[in-house]
Parts: C-alpha cells; structure tokens; sequence
C-alpha cells in the first residue's frame, strides 16, 4: 500500500479533513491524502456559497469520483469566506494532485476556535485511526 502523507503540521478529523490554522480567526481546509486516495480520481466537489455559516462535524457538501460520492465535512465552526476558486472553475482533480496545497477546500472564519480545537487531532493520533482502517 502507497505511504500516505500527513504533515505535522496540520490537524485533522476522524472524517479525513484536514484543517491549517492561517491566524487566530481563519482555517484552510481540505481533505487528507489518505481520504484523496481512497476516493480515486475526484471528478466534482459540491459545497457552500461563500458567507454560508457551518457548524462543526456537519455534513456540508459532497465529494465526486469516478468510484464514488463520499459526504464532505467541516472540521470547525463558522463562516466560509473563501472557496478554492481553481478547484470549483473545472479542476476538481486539484484535490488528488495537491491535497495539501493547491488541492485546498474552502477558507472559513472560525467562530469557536477554542471548542473546536479539542475535537480535532494532531497528525499521530490521525496517523493511528488511518493504520486501524
């Protein structure tokens, strides 16, 4: 089985997302290798407009591949204020090619950080759940 990747990083849930904290209010988020390579080739991502409210651990979108359609969801709580606009212009496979970079999700305001950052785990907890899957 391929190595998957988890930079240190960042902080992730137990659905397969990632999240990278840019300052104290604003989190990029995507989701991980593992989730990208369980997926196969992502043919259409379907989220929230910009300035949608989203609540922590809720179903928010859908991801598309050519195998399947897997439920998206957000890690944090709070206001999209940025989607991934190369992603959702017709390049969806951004999200197998760099799902840690240019493969990112959505941007959004955390509205509470501090809560939300005790249900989200550190690159070697996330390590063990993917090892137990």
């Amino acid at each position: 089985m391929e190595e998957n990747k988890i930079p240190k990083d960042l902080l992730y849930s137990k659905e397969h997302e990632w999240v990278r904290i840019e300052d104290e209010d604003c989190a990029l988020i995507g989701i991980t290798d593992f989730a990208q390579n369980a997926l196969g080739d992502v043919v259409y991502v379907e989220i929230p407009d910009v300035g949608s409210t989203v609540i922590e651990m809720t179903q928010i979108g859908f991801i598309e591949s050519v195998k399947v359609a897997s439920e998206l969801y957000t890690p944090v709580s709070g206001e999209i204020i940025e989607l991934n606009s190369e992603m959702m212009d017709g390049h969806p496979e951004l999200v197998n090619t760099d799902p840690y970079g240019d493969g990112w999700i959505m941007r959004v305001r955390t509205s509470n950080w501090a809560a939300d950052r005790k249900n989200l785990l550190s690159a070697e907890e996330y390590e063990k759940i993917i090892e137990e899957s």
